[in-house]
């Protein structure tokens, strides 16, 4: 088996007295989209800072590629591009020139470094700003600039601290495809976030935080089975209460022309109720499904909403 991409081990962080993080464990393996998912102040941000140095842990272990994140610093950080929340850069130098100084401090040489931050802006849409400094550009841009600075240096690891916060759905949906090739193309992604949506459209397994613990983990159709709660509704008519027992295999109840089925998973069970109403010659007026979220997951498992 490959070594994983981020191994984290009983993760301990307090700041006075708040308990940041309390006893995090979370393997993320190579080539992994992994979305990290809960309310602000959950606890997302501390564990980034932590695997990037930013941070000290207290207790536990924190493993890049099989290298300890305090022992191994430079090879560690090395393997990991972060696009982080907020912007802590000089605001008054051009964009083009910002980057090729971040490349430099992973030791690219000046022609190399060009090469790759002229093929980075183009890829993100900033050529026409290149020479522009990063204090006069949009918001949309700035999240832009963040991610070509987390990719200059090709690092295997990719972490989105909450990328597309306060952002256009046009720019949210240009970064999710963007996301996906970078995906396609072998990298590891860790993403915070707590939009529903984002989770559930890119990653490929999510961990629900809480409050500085982990309480649940899964690909976010096996959470949402699991945890979640789906419905078929039908409108018909010709159904008698008389063939029921042709339907003992679903939860079901039937009033005023409306059968209403709990099931987990309506895309596999809705062919056969489906089939046995029209075998009974019932006409169907129209079928609406109800899935559960991801945000209906957390509800339950914290009774809160994650916003």
């Amino acid at each position: 088996m490959k070594t994983p991409a981020i191994e984290i081990h009983g993760l301990k962080k307090s700041f006075e007295d708040v308990q940041a993080l309390d006893g995090i464990d979370l393997t993320i393996n190579q080539g992994q989209f992994f979305g990290l998912l809960g309310p602000n102040g959950a606890g997302k941000t501390t564990i980034i800072n932590i695997l990037t140095g930013l941070v000290i842990r207290q207790e536990g272990s924190t493993k890049i590629f099989g290298q300890d994140t305090v022992k191994d610093y430079r090879f560690t950080r090395a393997k990991i591009g972060i696009a982080a929340q907020e912007l802590s850069i000089d605001w008054f130098f051009p964009i083009e020139k910002l980057l090729t100084f971040h490349a430099g401090y992973y030791g690219i040489s000046k022609n190399l470094a060009q090469e790759k931050v002229t093929d980075i802006l183009d890829r993100l849409g900033l050529t026409e700003k290149r020479n522009t400094r990063l204090r006069q550009l949009s918001g949309g841009m700035k999240r832009r600039y963040q991610l070509a600075k987390a990719l200059v240096h090709d690092p295997d690891i990719i972490i989105l601290d909450e990328p597309t916060a306060g952002v256009d759905v046009q720019l949210r949906h240009e970064l999710w495809d963007y996301l996906r090739q970078l995906h396609e193309e072998g990298k590891t992604i860790l993403l915070t976030t707590h939009y529903i949506e984002e989770a559930e459209l890119l990653c490929e397994r999510v961990a629900i935080i809480n409050k500085g613990k982990i309480i649940k983990e899964g690909s976010p159709k096996d959470l949402t089975l699991q945890l979640g709660q789906a419905g078929i509704t039908i409108y018909l008519s010709g159904w008698q209460d008389s063939n029921n027992h042709l339907l003992d295999d679903f939860t079901f109840t039937h009033e005023n022309g409306r059968l209403h089925f709990s099931v987990t998973d309506p895309e596999q069970d809705m062919p056969t109720i489906i089939s046995i109403l029209a075998q009974e010659g019932c006409h169907i007026q129209s079928v609406k499904t109800d899935k559960s979220s991801l945000e209906d997951v957390f509800l339950n498992l914290t009774g809160e909403g994650i916003n």
